[in-house]
């Protein structure tokens, strides 16, 4: 989660919030699993994966009230929250277009803002700097994409609930996607300027 600069960081692992973030990413398989099931010949479960994505959302947002509110920020936090959000959106992606809920070309986009991330973290780590923190677009992404996701799986029914899920569902997902490469475009800002403050540096 994101926190303030002003926050006391500690290098403790055992913590409630890191605790919480691992089980988050425990749960990410679970819930993959869940959501397959009828794609081989399982009984649908999509109540129990939106069980398991709410509990998902839900400790998101304590662990980091409890990190700051405890100051149990730590870096192993730093890393696992992250993940976790990335994991959940990664399984999500694969569930739902793997059933053909999500058009491939929606998870391609997803992805490629990913990629994109993903390369600047490695540019980062050649020029010996941390991961770029998380902003707050790129939780305010992540929070609509969470909204987005189980209501369009909820929207994979029939019926006004269905239907109103769908509407809902798309415009969370329309609204996560913009803010979600909007974010992505602001980590390839702070990464230049990271890199061109290093080099004047030197």
């Amino acid at each position: 989660m994101e926190v303030q600069e002003t926050a006391v960081q500690t290098d403790r692992v055992l913590t409630i919030p890191n605790i919480l973030s691992a089980a988050r990413l425990v749960g990410v398989p679970l819930f993959l699993w869940l959501i397959l099931r009828p794609e081989f010949g399982g009984p649908k479960s999509d109540g129990w994966a939106l069980l398991v994505l709410a509990l998902s959302g839900i400790s998101d947002y304590l662990d980091g009230k409890l990190a700051r509110r405890w100051n149990q920020i730590s870096s192993l936090g730093r890393v696992l929250d992250p993940a976790a959000d990335r994991l959940y959106i990664l399984s999500t992606l694969v569930g739902l277009t793997w059933r053909e809920i999500l058009p491939l070309w929606v998870t391609c986009v997803l992805l490629a803002r990913e990629l994109l991330l993903a390369v600047m973290v490695l540019i980062l780590r050649r020029h010996g700097f941390p991961p770029p923190q998380v902003n707050f677009l790129g939780k305010a992404a992540t929070f609509n994409l969470m909204y987005a996701f189980p209501l369009l799986l909820l929207s994979d029914g029939s019926g006004w609930l269905a239907s109103l899920a769908a509407i809902f569902g798309w415009a969370f997902a329309g609204w996560g996607t913009t803010l979600y490469w909007w974010a992505g475009i602001l980590y390839v800002v702070q990464v230049r300027r990271v890199i061109k403050a290093a080099a004047t540096a030197d």
